[in-house]
C-alpha cells in the first residue's frame, strides 16, 4: 500500500506548519509543502519533504501534485491564508475536501465581503471603497473621524492604520500609493469608521463555535497585538450575541466547512464585525484554543480534509494568554535571551522567538513588529496572567541603532 500524503501550500495557518507536520504525523500521513521560497509562514520547518514550487499559479501546483501521485496517495491539501483560494481550487481539481474557492476569494477583497455582510444585516462599521486621493479625504470627511484605511486586500493588519486627524489621513493615503506598499489587488483603499471597544476573535469549525478569545493591541494608530486571553470574559448574553452574529456571516458568506476565525470590536451599540477569515487563525490562536479547551483544531482540520470524522468535543476548561514581545525601535538586535528561564516557569507552555541575534529590526506598524511570545495556561485566569508576566519579565533584547552611513 502506498504511503498516503498530506501537501501543505506554502505551510497550514500562519505560524502554525511545524504544527500541522506533527499533526499530519501521529495520523500516519507524510507531510510535504509546496513553497515558492526557503521557508513557511517565515519559518524553518523541520521533518517535513518540500518542494519549491510557484504557489501562486495553479497549473503549476497541479503538475507538482499530479506528479506526487506517482509516488504517494494525496490524503488531503491544506495551505497558508495568502494561497487559500489556490487550495480550495486544488482540491476541486483533485476531488478533495477542501473550501470553496469562490467563497474564499468574496472574503478576500474587503470590500466585497463588507457588501455581502451589509446585505444580510450584519452589524459593522460605516466603510467607503476609495480608488483616489480625493476620494479617501472625502470619505474620511463623510464618514466622520477617527477613519482606519486599509487595503482592500491585506492580512496581518499590513497597509492598516488609524488616522485621527486629515493631516494622518493624507500622510497613509500618500504612503500606501507611493509604491512603498505591495498590492496583493488594484490598488483601493476601504475607509471605515474606528469601532472602538474590547475586541475580540471567535474560533468555528465548520458551523460550531470552539472559543472566543479576547485580544488587545499596543498603542495607537497601529494595531499591533500585545496579548491574547481565552476564554474571554463575557456575560451569557454577550457570548450568545457573539455567536449570533457569527453564524449570521457563515450564512451570508457561503462558508461553513472547515475553520473560520472573526474578528469583533465590542461598541457602544453592541458587537461590529472588522473582519471574516475564512480559514483558521494564524499563531498563537491554535495553541491557545487547545490549551484552554482541550480542541487541537490543527489535527480536527486535517481529519476533515483527508475525510476522517473529527472530534470537536471541549475536554477541559483553563485560561490560556499569550504575550506577545514587540520591538520598541529599529535597529539591529545585538541580543535576545532569558528564553531558558522564561520556559521554565511552572505553568509555561512556549516561549518562541521569531528572529534571531543580528537580525536588522524595520518596524512596519504590522505583525512583523513581533519578535516573540509567550504562551501560558492554568485552570485560574488569575495564576495563569501572573505566570505570564513573570515569563515575560525573564525575557530581554537589546536593539542597537542602525549605522550612520552619512558620516
Amino acid at each position: 500500500m502506498r504511503r498516503r500524503a498530506l501537501i501543505m501550500v506554502e505551510g497550514g495557518a500562519w505560524g502554525c506548519s511545524q504544527l500541522y507536520v506533527q499533526a499530519a504525523q501521529r495520523l500516519g500521513l507524510h507531510p510535504i509543502i509546496l513553497s515558492a521560497g526557503a521557508t513557511c509562514d517565515g519559518y524553518l520547518v523541520k521533518d517535513a519533504e518540500a518542494i519549491r514550487v510557484d504557489t501562486s499559479d495553479l497549473d503549476s501546483l497541479i503538475r507538482e501534485c499530479s506528479r506526487i501521485r506517482a509516488t504517494y496517495d494525496i490524503a488531503g491539501i491544506v495551505g497558508e491564508a495568502v494561497v487559500y483560494v489556490k487550495v480550495g481550487e486544488l482540491c476541486r481539481h483533485f476531488d478533495l475536501p477542501g473550501p470553496n474557492p469562490a467563497a474564499v476569494a468574496r472574503c478576500e477583497d474587503k470590500f466585497a465581503q463588507r457588501q455581502l455582510l451589509t446585505e444580510a444585516g450584519v452589524p459593522m462599521p460605516a466603510y467607503l471603497l476609495a480608488t483616489s486621493a480625493n476620494r479617501v479625504k472625502r470619505y474620511a470627511a463623510e464618514i466622520g473621524l477617527p477613519v482606519v484605511l486599509k487595503p482592500t486586500v491585506s492580512g496581518g493588519s499590513i497597509g492598516v492604520r488609524l488616522c485621527r486627524d486629515f493631516d494622518e489621513v493624507a500622510a497613509h493615503t500618500a504612503y500606501l500609493w507611493s509604491g512603498k506598499h505591495t498590492w496583493r489587488s488594484t490598488p483601493s483603499i476601504l475607509v471605515e469608521g474606528f469601532a472602538q471597544g474590547p475586541y475580540y476573535t471567535v474560533d468555528i469549525m465548520g458551523h460550531e463555535v470552539i472559543g472566543i478569545g479576547a485580544g488587545e493591541f499596543g498603542p495607537p494608530p497601529h494595531f499591533v497585538y500585545r496579548q491574547f486571553t481565552y476564554p474571554a470574559l463575557l456575560t451569557d448574553e454577550e457570548y450568545d450575541r457573539l455567536i449570533d452574529v457569527s453564524l449570521s456571516c457563515l450564512r451570508a458568506l457561503d462558508l461553513g466547512w472547515g475553520p473560520t476565525n472573526i474578528e469583533f470590536r465590542w461598541t457602544t451599540g453592541g458587537p461590529v464585525v472588522i473582519e471574516v477569515n475564512p480559514r483558521m487563525g494564524g499563531t498563537p490562536d491554535p495553541q491557545l484554543v487547545q490549551l484552554a479547551y482541550g480542541v487541537d483544531l490543527v489535527t480536527e482540520h486535517i481529519k476533515l480534509v483527508i475525510g476522517d470524522e473529527w472530534d470537536l468535543h471541549r475536554r477541559h476548561s483553563h485560561t490560556a494568554a499569550a504575550r506577545f514581545l514587540v520591538a520598541d525601535r529599529d535597529g539591529v538586535l545585538a541580543w535576545i535571551g532569558g528564553d531558558s528561564q522564561a520556559a521554565a516557569v511552572s505553568g509555561v507552555a512556549e516561549v518562541k522567538f521569531y528572529v534571531q541575534s543580528k537580525t536588522p529590526i524595520v518596524r512596519k506598524g504590522d505583525f512583523r513588529d513581533t519578535i516573540g511570545h509567550v504562551i501560558a495556561a492554568s485552570p485560574s485566569r488569575a495564576q495563569t496572567e501572573a505566570t505570564l508576566q513573570r515569563a515575560a519579565d525573564l525575557i530581554d533584547w537589546s536593539i542597537t541603532p542602525f549605522p550612520n552611513l552619512s558620516e
